[in-house]
């Protein structure tokens, strides 16, 4: 246990999910005095950035590097913010756990949505219906799923919604008459952000579409018709967007080169996205690239690239969905796939798994042999779910081509990136944690066992241990809303 300030142990027998820990109000003299030192932003998670920020580099590394967070955490963890999970070591002080990493299943009637609409099928070969990045959001206004996708191969933007987030209706609207089109005209990569934020309702939805070497930037009080653009910066063309609301930042994911990596991707915060998105072209940092962990296809022998990367925050930290370019067949369109990491500095990336949390098939004639890539708005919480939504390429055989351009889902339980695995028995022990609140929720698996939970106050236990018997207070496979 810590001498520092309280912490939370538990023995658990057989399986430890991704968990909401709770503490004990402490003093903030530790956080005070790690501020007055460094003299940068405290972030929600007790994390010092510097004063510089973004940092600087000169070249991305070529291995992986541990963020400066996990390398030397904060001595107390404020987690006040979002349920805490065990997707790495930053709340962990010791444990003889196992940590598993878990990806994503594909919804078995995929795809959800496919160009079936004179604007998306006059594109041949490439008929298309798919988000590109693009925007899958549920919006609380009128309790609908909303979905902004390229509808006809880089000719538009179309709008769709749901009352389910699996069966989709495209409306007829008046922007372009008898379609769904919301934008008409060359398009490439693209995202649309609900922005629950937004000071004025005519801001509510944020669109940015890359079209000649730059980001085209509007916004809407509906998602449908939009204000008169605005131009960012030089970007290349798989360039995105998000907003960070830890530090209440948009960021752009720019799409850029470096001699050795091929793609990859540079960084450019603003605190307005149109104000502040007319950055030079020397003025985003390196940001992140693939690496030597990132592995190689059998087939192809090609050093792994980034192609995209797209960011939500989720609970207690940013996702971030890493589209991984793995080569180009000469016989087949690019088998693309989605992979996972995590920032809690919402800039420095931990990305443990190199498995494809979303896969590309390999089973020629699959909506999704070709070309995979995540949804802007990452994920989103339906009932104990996460769905991710993706694009894929049915590919046309013998041709780079992307043939049949559709939108699907893939799911994973909530909460479930990581889970802590014990055999007979295991112990964790948390760092000291700082907490307002007056309850301790887990979420675990405890069938064939039972969680014990001892809180200690510096190095002082409390009278007796708390014993949460599975068939009592914690109920199986059960995750609380």
């Amino acid at each position: 246990m810590s001498e520092n300030g309280p912490a939370t142990m538990c023995t658990v027998a057989r399986q430890v999910l991704a968990a909401v820990l709770a503490g004990i109000l402490l003093s903030g003299v530790q956080l005070r005095e790690a501020v007055a030192a460094k003299g940068g932003e405290v972030l929600y998670n007790g994390i010092v950035l510097p004063a510089d920020w973004p940092p600087r580099m000169e070249r991305l590394p070529r291995d992986p590097v541990l963020p400066p967070y996990l390398a030397s955490p904060p001595d107390v963890v404020p987690i006040d913010v979002g349920r805490q999970l065990f997707v790495d070591d930053f709340l962990i002080q010791s444990t003889t756990l196992k940590r598993t990493y878990h990806t994503s299943r594909y919804y078995p009637q995929n795809p959800l949505l496919v160009p079936d609409r004179p604007w998306e099928t006059k594109t041949k070969p490439n008929p298309c219906a798919m988000v590109f990045s693009d925007g899958v959001w549920y919006d609380p206004e009128d309790g609908l799923f909303k979905m902004w996708y390229m509808g006809g191969y880089v000719a538009g933007t179309c709008y769709a919604t749901s009352k389910d987030g699996i069966h989709w209706d495209k409306p007829e609207l008046d922007v372009f008459s008898g379609t769904n089109l919301v934008q008409q005209g060359y398009r490439d990569s693209a995202t649309v952000w609900l922005d629950l934020e937004a000071k004025e309702r005519r801001e509510r939805f944020k669109m940015g579409y890359y079209s000649g070497g730059k980001l085209v930037l509007q916004t809407s009080s509906d998602g449908v018709h939009w204000s008169q653009p605005v131009q960012s910066g030089p970007t290349g063309d798989r360039t995105t967007f998000f907003y960070n609301p830890f530090r209440k930042k948009w960021v752009f994911s720019l799409r850029a080169g470096a001699s050795g990596f091929g793609r990859i991707r540079k960084y450019w915060e603003a605190d307005d996205l149109l104000a502040g998105a007319a950055w030079k072209a020397d003025q985003p940092v390196l940001w992140v690239g693939a690496d030597s962990a990132d592995p190689m296809r059998e087939d192809l022998k090609t050093a792994p690239q980034l192609y995209n990367l797209d960011c939500v925050a989720y609970e207690s930290l940013l996702l971030g969905l890493f589209t991984i370019w793995r080569g180009q067949p000469a016989d087949r369109a690019k088998p693309n796939e989605v992979c996972l990491g995590f920032s809690r500095d919402g800039f420095h990336w931990y990305r443990p798994d190199r498995r494809a949390f979303v896969p590309v098939s390999e089973t020629q004639g699959d909506w999704n042999w070709g070309n995979v890539q995540s949804a802007g708005g990452g994920c989103l919480v339906v009932g104990d779910q996460l769905y991710f939504y993706v694009s894929a390429r049915a590919g046309i055989p013998g041709s780079r081509s992307s043939g049949r351009c559709t939108t699907g889902l893939a799911t994973l339980r909530r909460d479930g990136f990581a889970s802590l695995d014990a055999e007979d028995e295991g112990v964790l022990t948390t760092r000291p944690v700082r907490f307002r609140g007056r309850f301790l929720f887990v979420n675990a698996d405890t069938k064939q066992g039972q969680l014990l939970v001892e809180v200690m106050a510096q190095a002082h236990p409390f009278d007796g241990l708390v014993v949460v018997p599975s068939c009592d207070k914690i109920t199986p496979g059960m995750i609380m809303a």
